[in-house]
């Protein structure tokens, strides 16, 4: 593969050419964001995901989980509404319900995947998700699938890692890290979606060709958790009413930046996922 277009470098003066829509008073305003995913043995990974989109502003919360967990959940985000999903012998969701069709048509922006490990059961809840939301989707970790093309004009968000985009396409991982550019440039081509390929530079490409690159600078990002802040930041901002480019660039620099002030009261390496969306409000506060 050989580069084609030029990335454009991701900054807050760039941020402020393309600004989040107004916040407004009423919660019924910023929008219902639900986030789908979590297993018996991987709960945490929707508390943090949720937990970010309400950092970004969302107005609603729901959360649909492992049956198993969804009281622990539901008591650790009292503002959430959480429902809990049958689950299969390995404790991974084996399938939706009724109430969980009910909001998936009831949303402005729906996170599948987040502490879902791919398997046939979880391929067929996302294409059932996928089918009824009219929603932004936004699709991370378990949820990623080669099969799911979206519809032109309504790009998904995809936000894999170089392993994860290995996967998707097939290749090397390592061929991916050498040119994390390409592989986003084209996927998000053949897949109509907006892509977030993360890394130390995440690159965020736009199903029309264009390339963004984010520096983060901040090796603390990269930890356990990390990735699913950021897809519930983006789904967070998409619930708000920002399209699938606007959410992905916000939601990529609110996650870098946040990390470094993180980094600057804790230490460089060995702050938590859990940390990272404290300090989102007042950033968007600052960037408005």
């Amino acid at each position: 593969m050989s580069v084609r277009t030029k990335a454009v470098r991701l900054t807050e003066k760039l941020l402020r050419t393309m600004p989040l829509p107004a916040p407004g008073d009423d919660k019924e305003e910023r929008g219902r964001a639900l986030v789908i995913g979590g297993s018996r043995q991987v709960p945490g990974a929707v508390l943090l995901a949720a937990t970010a989109a309400l950092r970004a502003g969302a107005g609603k919360l729901q959360v649909a989980t492992a049956r198993d967990a969804a009281t622990a959940l539901a008591v650790a985000t009292p503002e959430a509404l959480v429902m809990g999903l049958a689950v299969n012998r390995q404790g991974e969701i084996a399938r939706g319900s009724a109430a969980l069709d009910r909001a998936v048509k009831g949303c402005d922006a729906v996170l599948l995947g987040s502490g879902m490990r791919p398997s046939a059961a979880a391929a067929a809840l996302v294409r059932g998700v996928v089918r009824q939301a009219q929603a932004t989707v936004v699709l991370d970790a378990g949820a990623l699938s080669p099969a799911l093309r979206a519809a032109a004009g309504k790009p998904y968000i995809l936000t894999p890692h170089a392993g994860e985009m290995a996967m998707l396409t097939g290749a090397e991982k390592s061929a991916v890290e050498r040119g994390p550019e390409n592989f986003a440039l084209d996927y998000a081509r053949r897949m109509r979606s907006v892509l977030v390929l993360k890394g130390a530079s995440t690159f965020i490409a736009a199903p029309d060709g264009a390339l963004w690159v984010y520096r983060s600078q901040c090796p603390g990002l990269g930890t356990s958790g990390s990735g699913d802040v950021l897809a519930g930041l983006i789904t967070g901002l998409a619930a708000r009413g920002a399209d699938a480019r606007q959410a992905a660039l916000w939601g990529v620099l609110l996650h870098g930046t946040a990390g470094r002030q993180v980094a600057r009261s804790v230490g460089s390496l060995g702050f938590l996922a859990r940390e990272i969306a404290t300090g989102v409000p007042g950033l968007l506060d600052r960037l408005a």
